[in-house]
């Protein structure tokens, strides 16, 4: 009874717009005071202090760094610039565009929010000039920037993994065919709208105008080699490698393009500390959230019910597909892996289910739940950039969403897909 009272109290507080952090905060500390006196209210302080110092953490703010310095600088024009030269002769090739760039930057970021400001900002309006409706402009964009989440580096997957101790760069491997599984299709996708609707064709194909784009661009595309290959490579960790794609954009951005004064330096970083304020105040206290579910052993309690129901492994994974989409559909990404992982994890290690491959299946809901409103921050940023109705865009999302659900499934129900890589590199 406690528990479902904290849940309506959890709901209540999201409703009238108390921030998510706040309200996981007051419910474990009314849950602990309730049940086990005020006097262990004493430890809470310490509970969220180790719960935002693991070292694993420590990539987030690093990778938002990252992105922020690509926002402030011409990064982003030029990998645009780069991918247009290269597909973007084909008809409806601007909104295949807005998919590559966005699966490029989802390789430097991890933030679907730091994708679709970026690239949103220079590429809707491009769209509406050349015949687009705000509302496929901003979708596609919306869409297609959600794929930050499952293209490694992922930031969801470094909270999922901190918080499950699951090996991050596994998971970033288990990413990558279901990444770019889901950009491919949305490629696809929007060449039936294109053919559909007689979307313009762009420039006919100039492989003089690629190779001066590339060689604008070629700094930039080293981005990825230079994270993805030192982490599967085995050269540096997650944590290292975002420190180096910081270092990278400020030597790049910086130093060689010559775009980054203080000014800009000074607008990236406060951009930075913000979005890792409110993600590490989540983390912290989820800390005491986490302590709170350990002393009434809720994650037992729950896993103990489910298997009471059933005990096949892909029942309990459409069970909890169902409750992550809806969760997915009220709260923020980094709240539903910090609410959600801490208690179903006993129930995954008793039926079987490879952690790898729940870690992928999360960060797929969670994308989906950034394109469903009422909460869906990606989406929300998305039309505010092209001034167009949320609800008008989510009846033409609604397709590209059903890629993401596609993916999902697929990603669900035939473990290979995330997993063959990760047996190939580390089996």
């Amino acid at each position: 009874m406690t528990v479902i009272i904290g849940i309506i109290l959890l709901f209540a507080m999201v409703i009238i717009n108390v921030p998510i952090a706040i309200a996981l905060g007051i419910i474990a500390t009314i849950g602990i005071a309730a049940s086990h006196g005020i006097a262990n209210l004493v430890n809470l302080p310490l509970s969220m202090f180790e719960g935002a110092t693991k070292f694993p953490l420590l990539a987030i703010p690093l990778f938002i760094l990252a992105g922020a310095l690509m926002n402030t600088s011409s990064i982003s024009r030029r990998l645009i610039t780069f991918i247009s030269a290269l597909i973007g002769f084909v008809r409806g090739g601007l909104a295949m565009v807005n998919v590559g760039v966005s699966m490029f930057f989802a390789e430097i970021s991890g933030s679907a929010v730091a994708d679709v400001a970026a690239i949103g900002s220079v590429l809707i309006p491009a769209m509406k000039r050349r015949g687009y409706s705000k509302e496929f402009a901003a979708a596609i964009t919306s869409s297609s920037a959600s794929l930050a989440i499952i293209i490694p580096p992922s930031i969801a997957m470094i909270l999922y993994g901190a918080l499950s101790d699951t090996s991050v760069v596994k998971l970033f491997v288990a990413g990558i065919v279901p990444g770019v599984l889901g950009g491919f299709s949305m490629m696809a996708l929007s060449y039936w709208f294109a053919v559909r609707y007689g979307f313009a064709r762009e420039d006919a194909f100039d492989l003089g105008r690629l190779w001066r784009a590339f060689k604008e661009a070629w700094l930039t595309l080293l981005l990825p080699v230079i994270i993805l290959g030192g982490i599967f490579g085995g050269i540096v960790t997650a944590t290292e490698a975002a420190g180096l794609a910081v270092l990278a954009a400020l030597v790049i951005s910086g130093v060689i393009y010559r775009e980054l004064d203080l000014r800009h330096l000074r607008k990236a970083m406060v951009e930075g500390i913000m979005q890792t304020a409110i993600v590490m105040l989540l983390v912290a206290t989820s800390a005491v959230l986490g302590l709170y579910l350990t002393e009434i052993q809720l994650p037992q309690n729950f896993a103990k019910q489910i298997m009471l129901l059933t005990d096949n492994k892909w029942v309990v994974l459409a069970l909890l597909n169902v409750m992550l989409l809806i969760l997915g559909m009220f709260l923020h990404g980094a709240a539903a892996i910090i609410l959600v992982v801490p208690i179903v994890m006993p129930l995954i290690h008793q039926v079987g289910i490879d952690p790898i491959h729940f870690g992928i299946v999360v960060t797929l809901n969670l994308a989906v739940g950034q394109q469903t409103p009422p909460v869906a921050s990606v989406l929300i940023t998305s039309c505010s950039i092209a001034k167009a109705d949320i609800w008008a865009v989510t009846k033409t999302n609604v397709y590209f969403i059903g890629v993401l659900l596609a993916v999902l499934m697929l990603v669900t129900y035939l473990p290979a897909i995330p997993l063959t890589l990760v047996d190939l590199f580390y089996n």
